[in-house]
């Protein structure tokens, strides 16, 4: 059998059963098994059974009841409990009933484990369907303390990537104060019960906090949030990393049954199946987030890469183009008058010979190789290729 299926078995417990045989039509015990004493006492039937006794003894009919309801001890002790029961009249030789033979078999723990498994279901459910993490934490942790059979008040801590600290998760119940007091909390060992299960990777049962040497440094804490019991259970992944604890709180000091340690066990997998989805869905966001940013990227470097294309296409048109108009002026200069030299050297001079005459919006006028020429008309925007028709100013303003 699974891990799981052994839990889901200790959920569910073993039923005793209860007998009786009831003389009268006050339905008095005459005789009883050792369970019946024990759970009813030795002298008298249950009050909430006297209807279905009355009506067997009338009829002398068998009847079965299940589900009865019957509040068991007092005070301190009291607890609800729930019966399956079979109704045997006893008849005498002449077949007048004179008593009933009461059979009993406890449901309580079946039929709490049943209630806790329904609300197990809809807990995957809401896993399924990728419901917020707290959202299923914090209800995880309502059920549980609204089915237990005794009090408990759960908690769910998550643990920091690094598994070196443990984040509030889910605690509805636990004051505010303690909360904010334990998150954050580094796991390791003698770390109260949960920072201890954390770094054992296995469960820690302390069952009197005031004596535990794990709680030496939180006994004050948790006197002030009345607790007196912590039952921690590691929340593991599939690869055996530290997701979380799952924790079992109780007001006074308690040892755990076999019950309590299975709903641990089940919903401390319930805890890590939400946990991991979560990590799936975040890791899955981020990975789109990454991916659409690449893409932005990609098109924002595609988009500069035509700009530049389109820039160095307009550059090169233009570099042709000017280097026609240097052409036909040097052709259509060479006959007029100039200068052997280029003149647009600067101080350093130049030995190209001047082939193109240069202007500017003042009148100005020089000539200059056709280097030069290029790089004063690419730099100086008041320059320009003169001619004989035109002087410098006009040319300026009517090319």
């Amino acid at each position: 059998m699974t891990a799981v299926s052994d839990d889901q078995r200790a959920l569910f417990g073993q039923s005793t059963a209860v007998f009786a045989s009831l003389t009268g039509p006050s339905h008095v015990v005459e005789s009883a098994n050792p369970a019946y004493a024990a759970t009813f006492g030795a002298e008298q039937s249950p009050a909430a059974l006297a209807a279905d006794l009355d009506a067997a003894f009338r009829t002398g009919e068998a009847r079965t009841a299940r589900d009865i309801r019957i509040v068991l001890g007092a005070g301190p002790l009291e607890r609800e409990a729930f019966f399956d029961f079979t109704y045997e009249p006893r008849l005498d030789p002449d077949g007048v009933v004179t008593g009933i033979h009461l059979i009993g078999v406890e449901t309580t723990q079946v039929k709490h484990a049943q209630r806790l498994m329904a609300e197990h279901r809809v807990l995957l459910e809401q896993i399924a369907r990728q419901a917020p993490l707290a959202e299923v934490l914090d209800g995880m942790a309502r059920k549980i303390e609204d089915l237990a059979p005794q009090e408990v008040l759960v908690s769910v801590l998550l643990a920091d990537p690094d598994g070196l600290h443990l984040r509030h998760g889910a605690a509805p119940s636990l004051p505010d104060f303690y909360n904010e007091a334990i998150d954050g909390i580094a796991t390791g060992d003698g770390v109260g019960s949960c920072g201890t299960a954390a770094h054992r990777r296995e469960p820690v049962i302390v069952t009197d906090i005031t004596t535990d040497p794990f709680w030496a440094d939180f006994k004050d804490l948790a006197g002030r949030a009345g607790l007196a019991a912590c039952w921690s259970t590691p929340i593991l992944a599939r690869d055996g990393s530290l997701l979380g604890t799952f924790a079992m709180y109780h007001h006074t000091p308690r040892v755990p049954q076999d019950s309590d340690l299975a709903l641990a066990q089940i919903f401390a997998g319930t805890a890590a199946l939400a946990i991991e989805r979560h990590h799936i869905e975040q890791a899955k966001t981020v990975a789109e987030a990454h991916a659409a940013s690449a893409r932005d990227e990609l098109t924002k470097a595609v988009l500069a890469e035509q700009k530049l294309r389109a820039e160095a296409e307009e550059r090169a048109a233009a570099a042709a183009e000017l280097a026609a108009q240097m052409r036909t002026a040097a052709a259509a200069q060479a006959t007029a008058p100039h200068p052997e030299r280029c003149q647009l050297g600067g101080k350093a001079g130049c030995p190209e010979t001047a082939e193109i005459k240069l202007a500017d919006s003042w009148g100005d006028a020089a000539w200059g190789c056709p280097a030069h020429v290029e790089e004063v008309i690419i730099n100086v925007r008041s320059v320009f290729i003169a001619s004989e028709e035109l002087g410098g100013l006009a040319t300026y303003l009517n090319r």
